[in-house]
């Protein structure tokens, strides 16, 4: 006779669990990450909510190590809810800060699957659709460009694929409805991203790179090297996994930066060249 995995009491022949211990675990689950999505979407009270935490994983036969985990996937939650009235706000991202200092959650923990990273894009795009020059990236060994004297770092990409466009098939992000308008900047949000096919030619021209400062953009890679000012470029062109950009020369051809992350390289780089 088998023991039930939650309450441990005999749970008859061939049987894990009691139904109502399931469901009690389910509903203690549920009901955990639902406390801490709300939490992290706006102020609460830290006492009361530790407390109610405590009580619901006691009374559903949670243990630390399930804890820790629901604790993780309501703070995801938390973020992705943060950005559905578009740019994530000053009050949201304390807010979800305080649940990481209080619950001491590492960011290797929250970034497996990407949310902090989305967490820090997000600010670091406030910030720039308010006017500012964000200061959330520094680089431990040394920036790997020459930043020209009052040029500050904002976001570096690593593994981006630099092609110029010379026919093949590829997948276009395109605004839908428009833009909404925040604070000084024009933002896409990312629902608004969706994919459509489109025949280009292109031509891989190296892999490396990509640094956006408050002045240029940059790319290293093995065979290319160069910087772009930003009142050199004419357009920007959305793409789902990048972006692409057209120089202001006659003689220039379409250029693309694979970043992986279409929404947050548009964004950042046409809100950057209006800050100049």
């Amino acid at each position: 006779m088998g023991s039930c995995i939650y309450c441990n009491a005999p749970a008859g022949a061939l049987r894990r669990s009691h139904a109502a211990c399931r469901a009690s675990f389910k509903n203690g689950a549920s009901r955990i990450v639902t406390l801490i999505e709300n939490a992290g979407c706006g102020s609460t009270n830290t006492s009361e909510l530790v407390a109610e935490i405590e009580m619901t994983a006691a009374c559903s036969y949670i243990d630390n190590l399930k804890l820790r985990a629901l604790l993780i996937s309501g703070w995801e939650k938390a973020v992705t809810k943060a950005f559905e009235d578009g740019v994530i706000s000053n009050e949201k991202e304390t807010a979800l800060g305080e649940l990481i200092k209080h619950f001491e959650l590492s960011q290797g923990e929250l970034d497996k699957n990407g949310s902090y990273t989305k967490l820090v894009k997000g600010a670091l795009l406030r910030d720039v659709l308010e006017g500012e020059v964000p200061a959330r990236v520094s680089v431990v060994t040394g920036c790997p460009v020459n930043l020209q004297k009052g040029e500050k770092l904002v976001w570096m990409f690593g593994d981006v694929r630099y092609r110029t466009f010379k026919t093949v098939t590829h997948n276009v992000g395109r605004s839908h409805g428009g833009s909404v308008r925040i604070a000084k900047g024009v933002y896409y949000r990312t629902g608004a991203f969706e994919s459509r096919r489109i025949n280009l030619s292109e031509q891989v021209i190296d892999t490396g790179i990509l640094v956006a400062t408050n002045r240029h953009i940059y790319f290293a890679g093995d065979a290319k090297k160069f910087r772009v000012q930003y009142d050199r470029i004419i357009c920007f062109e959305p793409f789902t996994d990048g972006i692409g950009i057209q120089r202001d020369v006659e003689t220039a051809k379409p250029e693309f930066f694979a970043t992986g992350d279409g929404w947050f390289t548009y964004n950042l780089l046409t809100n950057l060249a209006q800050l100049g």
